[in-house]
């Protein structure tokens, strides 16, 4: 892999001053362990009940781990898959690969079998971590010969068929603490060292394997430390897939940077109940959760008498402190929306209701580039440049940005590799945009996503999307319509929405408010972009069917490629909203 790296390099310089061994992420696991020995960093609910480990404890774990992994000869560098849903130990298992001197390779957990199988063949480990799964059959997908260490919280049926005794290739996280001695010292590793490799989502292709080194990290958290300032009295609480880079960079990195404290949550059915332990200071979503919490708020009350409500003086102070309350949010000095645009009205209702959202952005390649001084809030932007990044514009529109964070390449791709990296260091983005006179970046679609209608003229479907996704009854929604006379779009409700629609009178009533808002959307757009259709799908779009990705974007070309055979007879019937179903 050197000769790959050098090769990388070659395209990208770094240009660029080095953070010394105390500001890497293993230098500040060791500060914690020094000064701040007693207190607590993990928090993992097992069974309802919660465990707690201590700075000193998490290290200990860690550093026996690590002595383990040190102890199997394995040349430097090697590939260590972690496998698992979002726990205490994905950290202390990755502190551990660091310490020994390996490359730490997460994959999502909810990728289909073929999916994980490509990527255990690509990346090539020695070892796996594996823990409780989105999909459990992916065990059956983990190579024979290679070492697999399983976290104390992954199920027995998840692993029985895959692995039926305690071999030495087949060992538990308990057996391994207990059986070896701490590694010592504070074995160290350099900023240029890859410290991971992190697969892209698949939203445009196959995922690719982004190298990012240890310098990175540093910058991770300067990006959240522009939002929020540097304060080690946080509680975060870790939901999103630890296999991206958003939840690496936000949750587990400015943890080990500020010394905050980290909860887990056991499983969807007590997100809620472990949200409500953790009561968060800081939290970090995307923005389909935030509709799904506004929903959720919108089965309990409907909008409009909400809105009324919180427009009386006392009756809307206690209203909104119920809600968050509820929700576990009410102790939330900043949050913030990532992966995916959020539209502008979300972030303000959510305000409004008291729960300080803001934007950033980044991508796998170029790390968080872009973050809101001091929570600050403006519509349709999504921050300024975070520390050490720089940015511009290229002709074509694209958002280029250059900094320690950018990757060093794809593993074992040089041609992507010099696909997406300019000649003096810029990672092109893909993503369209403008920065204005106060440095702030707006995003303006994706370069890839841009289709041309019969009329020869381009339409960026995002924005229209998030217009549409306003509406309390949409989850989701896709716009496409290339070579069509005028764009289409096609969504999915809400389940309180498919509920109501079961009742003619409240399907009516879904019907014009639905037809009412292409009529505004419509308005707002140039003629080329106005839809012509708008078409309600009962199929739902999920991991498992291959329409989303596992951070929640929408797999276009899938999406495009299943509604195609439908086209021709949505145009037949003349309508301008259409129930569609597959059954």
């Amino acid at each position: 892999m050197e000769g790959e790296l050098e090769a990388a390099r070659e395209i990208a310089p770094p240009q660029m001053r080095l953070p010394p061994p105390e500001k890497l992420p293993l230098g500040r696991a060791y500060y914690w362990e020094k000064t701040h020995g007693w207190q607590i960093f993990l928090t993992q609910p097992i069974n309802g009940r919660a465990r707690n480990w201590k700075w000193r404890e998490a290290m200990n774990e860690s550093r026996r781990v690590a002595a383990f992994l040190k102890a199997q000869g394995w040349p430097a560098g090697s590939h260590i898959v972690i496998l698992s849903k979002n726990c205490a130990w994905w950290i202390l298992s990755e502190l551990a690969i660091w310490m020994s001197g390996h490359v730490t390779v997460p994959i999502y957990t909810s990728v289909t079998n073929d999916a994980a199988r490509r990527l255990f063949q690509h990346c090539g480990p020695v070892c796996c971590f594996l823990g409780p799964l989105d999909n459990p059959e992916l065990v059956h997908e983990i190579p024979e010969d290679i070492t697999v260490v399983r976290f104390p919280n992954a199920t027995v049926k998840q692993i029985e068929s895959r692995v039926q005794t305690e071999t030495p290739a087949h060992l538990t996280w308990d057996r391994i603490v207990a059986e070896n001695e701490p590694i010592a010292g504070e074995p160290a590793r350099a900023a240029e060292d890859v410290a991971t490799v992190i697969y892209t989502s698949g939203t445009t292709g196959p995922p690719k394997g982004a190298l990012h080194a240890f310098r990175a990290f540093p910058y991770f958290a300067k990006a959240v430390e522009q939002v929020i300032g540097n304060n080690k009295h946080h509680r975060v609480i870790s939901y999103l897939p630890l296999a991206h880079i958003a939840e690496r960079a936000l949750t587990e990195t400015a943890g080990l940077y500020m010394g905050w404290r980290i909860f887990f949550y056991e499983n969807t059915a007590t997100f809620l109940r472990d949200l409500k332990r953790a009561r968060p200071t800081l939290f970090f979503s995307v923005p389909r959760l935030y509709a799904k919490f506004q929903a959720g708020v919108f089965e309990k009350i409907r909008a409009r008498k909400l809105e009324n409500l919180l427009h009386i003086p006392l009756v809307g102070f206690l209203v909104r402190r119920r809600i968050l309350r509820r929700l576990g949010l009410n102790r939330v000095r900043f949050a913030a929306s990532g992966s995916a645009p959020i539209a502008p009205d979300l972030v303000g209702w959510f305000r409004e209701l008291g729960l300080p959202v803001t934007e950033g952005y980044g991508t796998t390649e170029s790390g968080i580039t872009h973050t809101a001084p001091g929570g600050r809030w403006r519509p349709g932007f999504v921050g300024v440049s975070t520390p050490g990044v720089e940015t511009r514009i290229a002709g074509n529109g694209e958002i280029q940005v250059k900094s320690p964070m950018n990757m060093l390449g794809y593993y074992h791709d040089l041609e992507a590799t010099a696909g997406v990296m300019t000649a003096d260091g810029f990672i092109e983005t893909g993503d369209l945009g403008e920065i204005d006179s106060e440095g702030w970046l707006k995003i303006k679609g994706r370069i890839k996503e841009q289709f041309k209608t019969a009329k020869g003229k381009y339409v960026s479907p995002g924005a229209i999307e998030m217009m549409l996704e306003v509406h309390e009854a949409i989850e989701m929604c896709l716009v496409m319509g290339s070579g069509l006379a005028a764009p289409i779009a096609i969504a999915v409700l809400t389940a309180e929405a498919r509920r109501l629609s079961e009742r003619p009178e409240s399907r009516q009533l879904l019907e014009h408010s639905l037809t009412d808002l292409v009529h505004t959307v419509n308005f707002q757009l140039a003629p080329h972009e106005r839809l012509s259709i708008l078409v309600l799908t009962q199929t739902r779009w999920s991991v498992e069917n291959g329409f989303i990705t596992p951070t929640l974007k929408l797999r276009r070309a899938e999406l495009e490629a299943h509604y195609a055979k439908y086209i021709r007879q949505w145009i037949a019937q003349e309508q301008h909203l259409i129930w569609h179903s597959e059954e």
